[in-house]
């Protein structure tokens, strides 16, 4: 039985596992906001509330923290210079997920997840962009 078990295994070995959730996290703090598949989403979430808070920490021993998992040193310095400053005032819940319906291909469940405080496209703007891209999907050819 698995009971408290709380690592999502997502189908990979731990090594792989690792390196797709620091991927994630890298592209979110790069891009602001990802599409992915729910289950990554709900995995990558975790990770990222907490390199959030090693940003707003701030000192050196945090720095290579986050440095030794994430392992991109422009997403480490994006961090911690841009995106802990904005979450100094908020004490968790740095990040939001999007559900967003199933992928046409496979029919698996997929969401954004993005920042809370992300300046520009809100929740208004991605459930119009879903909705215009499923009724495009359903139009016939």
């Amino acid at each position: 039985m698995r009971h408290r078990k709380k690592t999502v295994k997502l189908g990979r070995s731990s090594s792989h596992r690792d390196a797709l959730l620091a991927n994630q996290v890298c592209s979110l703090i790069e891009h602001k906001r990802i599409k992915t598949t729910l289950a990554k989403a709900k995995a990558v979430r975790p990770l990222a509330e907490k390199m959030v808070t090693l940003g707003k920490r701030g000192d050196l021993h945090a720095r290579r923290l986050a440095a030794g998992y994430l392992g991109q040193k422009d997403a480490v310095k994006k961090l911690f210079a841009e995106i802990a400053p904005r979450a100094a005032t908020r004490k968790g819940g740095y990040t939001r997920i999007i559900k967003l319906g199933q992928r046409m291909s496979d029919s698996a469940p997929m969401a954004f997840i993005e920042w809370v405080d992300n300046e520009g496209a809100g929740i208004e703007d991605t459930v119009v962009e879903t909705v215009v891209a499923s009724a495009e999907a359903k139009k016939p050819e």
